[in-house]
């Protein structure tokens, strides 16, 4: 971590080497606990028509790779006839021992034609059985995914999983077993779970949130799932976000390559508790449906064009106002 010794404010950007505030040299600092899901900040959604592009950092997922191949046997050894010895002898034996050594040596090079013919067969079997088991093998890998996920997961916040930090984009925190967060003005934040025990395929998704001064964030706050990232490292992911204000709405939202999409857009809803009070949020998902609850109160429902099914369960706020969230739930 770095410090700006004019300002006293502090980067985990290891790159930057100058005060993104006022431009003085920075200064190394003590580092915080390092965590592997960082927080991704991102420039507001709907300040304008077109949505600003986003990042986002995930670690890498393992890489199934395949067995080295069985290496051949060694080669037999070459097989050579024992040398007549020469006798003293009349011509027609001299003719006759030589038909002879050759007949022994047409021989044993058939015999080293068929051994090397049979290995060479052998070896190319072992190599396509090794393919086969490495296909096998990538194939249970990518269907049986969720196979030894629990039927029920929850996460109430009372300990420390998610990311957390404070950066000029935002500030996120764990505070009385829940978990909070906050952007700065005309920015969102996403922040994705951390382990595949909160994957969403075909699962119900439930997190209570609520806004922690009864304010309104500009972009909304609320639960997001099947987030992933793109090859390109984008965001992708659908979630439901609600404006909790005196005439409350909601909005559901996609992120694909990290571009933002409203589908469903801003809708009022008497199913929104306003100001402070908590909101139960759910994420019903069957297959590529996705039915969306406030409260127990069926709102809307989309479908996953896009095949966002294998993502983790993520939260999203925005603006200056500090929003809390707890007891997230994922029944499969």
């Amino acid at each position: 971590m770095k410090r700006c010794p004019s300002c006293n404010r502090t980067y985990t950007d290891s790159s930057l080497n100058f005060c993104l505030e006022d431009g003085t040299p920075l200064v190394a600092d003590a580092p915080p606990p390092t965590d592997p899901n960082v927080t991704v900040r991102y420039p507001s959604p709907r300040e304008t028509s077109e949505p600003p592009p986003t990042a986002i950092y995930q670690p890498e997922s393992p890489l199934v790779r395949p067995a080295p191949p069985t290496p051949p046997p060694p080669p037999p050894q070459a097989w050579s006839p024992t040398p007549t010895p020469r006798k003293k002898s009349n011509a027609i034996w001299w003719i006759l021992g030589g038909l002879a050594a050759l007949a022994v040596i047409g021989v044993g090079l058939a015999v080293m034609v068929i051994a090397i013919t049979g290995i060479t067969a052998n070896n190319n079997s072992n190599v396509t059985n090794t393919n086969n088991r490495n296909d096998n093998r990538n194939a249970n890998v990518n269907t049986n995914t969720n196979a030894t996920l629990p039927a029920a997961f929850s996460d109430d916040f009372s300990e420390q999983k998610w990311g957390i930090g404070d950066s000029r984009f935002g500030r996120i925190w764990y505070a009385d077993d829940e978990y909070h967060m906050s952007s700065k003005e005309k920015t969102f934040v996403v922040m994705y779970a951390p382990t595949e025990d909160y994957t969403t395929e075909n699962s119900t998704v439930k997190v209570t949130a609520r806004s922690v001064t009864g304010g309104v964030p500009s972009a909304g706050f609320g639960l997001m799932v099947h987030c992933a990232q793109s090859k390109t490292k984008q965001l992708e992911d659908y979630a439901l976000v609600i404006y909790p204000s005196d005439d409350p709405e909601y909005e559901v939202i996609m992120h694909n390559n990290g571009n933002q999409t409203s589908m469903v857009s801003k809708t009022k809803s008497s199913a929104i508790h306003s100001g402070s009070s908590p909101n139960v949020l759910e994420v019903r998902i069957k297959g590529t449906e996705l039915s969306f609850y406030i409260n127990g109160q069926y709102l809307t429902r989309i479908t996953d064009k896009e095949n966002f099914k294998r993502g983790r369960a993520g939260l999203y706020t925005s603006d200056i106002e500090e929003v809390a969230f707890d007891n997230l739930e994922i029944t499969r």
